[in-house]
């Protein structure tokens, strides 16, 4: 199963802002998971898009 990273976690990877990655999300430009509670969780693979 693949890693899913909490949104702090994938803000310091990629060196933005929360509001960026909220954003990023509405638009499309991450996937996302949703938790049962109703929390996001970012696949490794989405972030690793960003590092290349």
């Amino acid at each position: 199963m693949e890693r899913l990273l909490r949104p702090k976690e994938a803000c310091q990877l990629l060196s933005i802002s929360y509001s960026t990655l909220l954003r990023w999300i509405r638009e499309g430009k991450i996937r996302v998971v949703r938790t049962e509670g109703g929390k996001y969780r970012i696949p490794y693979s989405e972030i690793k898009k960003y590092l290349q």
